[in-house]
């Protein structure tokens, strides 16, 4: 798995709350959560962003309450992966879960900036930063397991498809 493209960066202890506003919670449609993606953290978000970016956060990304919108959303918004310094326990699942790639990595936060363009490379284990002559970092292996559900979409996908045992 690869992933290309510009940054949008937020801080540490972006909570779900940030990432889908719970008045917007009377949907489960993944378009209408969509359009209202992170617009507590930025308000311009969703009219700025481009099918293909990719969000990069600080420490905690996604703690808060334990609710799946939360990744619906920033999958639905086309956000191609997160990368963040760590995640909350309950939305690193439940991103693997609704099949959003996600990675930590602790050192590229303080490297990039918003605009910037990267690449993801979950097979190498590396993200590479445009124009860095640094070298790439390292990100945290994803398990196996959770690299099948990445691919199939998501647990519903993956199960719908067979391959759970």
């Amino acid at each position: 798995m690869k992933f290309r493209g510009m940054i949008w960066k937020f801080g540490d202890n972006i909570d779900t709350d940030a990432i889908i506003p719970a008045r917007y919670l009377n949907t489960w449609d993944p378009q209408a959560l969509a359009a209202h993606c992170m617009e507590d953290a930025d308000p311009g978000f969703m009219k700025k962003m481009r099918t293909g970016d990719i969000i990069v956060g600080g420490e905690n990304f996604g703690c808060g309450s334990s609710r799946e919108h939360a990744p619906i959303a920033i999958k639905a918004a086309g956000i191609a992966c997160v990368v963040a310094g760590s995640f909350a326990r309950i939305f690193y699942r439940n991103s693997f879960n609704m099949g959003l790639p996600i990675f930590e990595s602790r050192n590229l936060w303080p490297q990039v900036e918003d605009g910037a363009e990267i690449e993801v490379d979950a097979d190498e284990g590396l993200i590479r930063i445009t124009g860095n002559a640094a070298g790439p970092l390292r990100i945290e292996p994803v398990p196996p397991f959770m690299q099948e559900l990445i691919a199939a979409g998501g647990l519903m996908n993956y199960i719908a498809k067979g391959r759970a045992k």
